[in-house]
């Protein structure tokens, strides 16, 4: 269901850091139902692929060489309201800007290594969770 679902992933920094368990806590304590969850790593093809969006912008091949130094949780999301519950809970994208308690602000350590990711519009979480999981990986 759109507006039911969101993808988010844990970003290498937090995965090597040992995050995972802890994001995954708040994410459910804060009422997220897992849909679908994955710890896998990104080629450099694939992550390119995922953040073409951004195919443009100065940052992209520093970005694509970060999605794609190590392993990702990648996972689906459901709540109601999902896509604007997550970015709430997650916050801003530069950690040192994020309300107190999110998990940018708890996990992250920069800008380009904020922890956590997470889609931006109903449109590209159901984009981003097909990216990741076919329909029967999904529950």
């Amino acid at each position: 269901m759109i507006g039911n679902r969101t993808f988010m992933m844990i970003k290498p920094s937090a995965v090597k850091d040992g995050f995972e368990g802890k994001i995954l806590s708040k994410i459910q304590e804060a009422g997220f139902r897992l849909v679908a969850l994955k710890k896998t790593q990104l080629t450099k093809i694939q992550a390119g692929v995922f953040y073409e969006v951004h195919k443009e912008r100065p940052f992209y091949s520093d970005l694509v060489e970060f999605m794609s130094s190590g392993p990702i949780v990648a996972a689906i999301l459901e709540k109601p309201n999902a896509v604007q519950e997550f970015r709430q809970l997650i916050g801003a994208t530069d950690p040192s800007k994020a309300d107190p308690g999110t998990i940018r602000q708890l996990y992250g350590i920069s800008v380009s290594e904020n922890a956590v990711h997470g889609s931006d519009s109903d449109e590209n979480a159901a984009i981003e969770s097909s990216f990741f999981f076919s329909g029967k990986e999904r529950f």
